[in-house]
């Protein structure tokens, strides 16, 4: 029996793929948990269609996260940190310090799309990664001044 998932299934697909399992797996458990529903014609025309539409708004996406990444790479950012005298910071910087940075250039980014890969404890040049999309992915470099 042919369906198509509603949601994501363990062992059997992600949401909107169209499957075929046995029918008394489809009519016993996923159709009646909402897991799934029958595959007709029309919610084959209606499946279809949606996939068409997301697939241009996920291009356009893409595009525009593409895009963004590029600036990003061309800006420079610069973080000031309370140092004592020898430039070891006081605590450390961190991802909601970077995301307030971006902000303030015009890069509104979710601090959890941020990443570091060292604890930042001195004045110095750092890399940090944000996760655009699925698959774009931007490293910039930032500086940590004292104030």
């Amino acid at each position: 029996m042919e369906i198509i998932l509603t949601q994501d299934v363990a062992n059997l697909g992600e949401k909107d793929d169209l499957v075929t399992v046995k029918t008394g797996y489809a009519v016993n458990y996923l159709i009646p948990k909402s897991y799934a529903k029958q595959a007709t014609e029309s919610a084959k025309k209606v499946l279809a269609e949606n996939q068409r539409q997301q697939a241009h708004k996920a291009a356009k996406l893409r595009k525009e996260a593409e895009e963004l990444a590029e600036k990003i790479k061309l800006k420079t950012f610069k973080v000031g940190a309370k140092t004592s005298t020898t430039g070891k910071i006081f605590g450390s910087v961190n991802t909601i310090q970077l995301a307030e940075l971006l902000a303030k250039k015009g890069f509104e980014i979710d601090r959890k799309k941020i990443s570091i890969s060292q604890e930042i404890k001195e004045v110095g040049t750092y890399t940090a990664t944000i996760k655009l999309l699925k698959g774009i992915k931007v490293d910039f470099d930032f500086e940590v001044i004292s104030e």
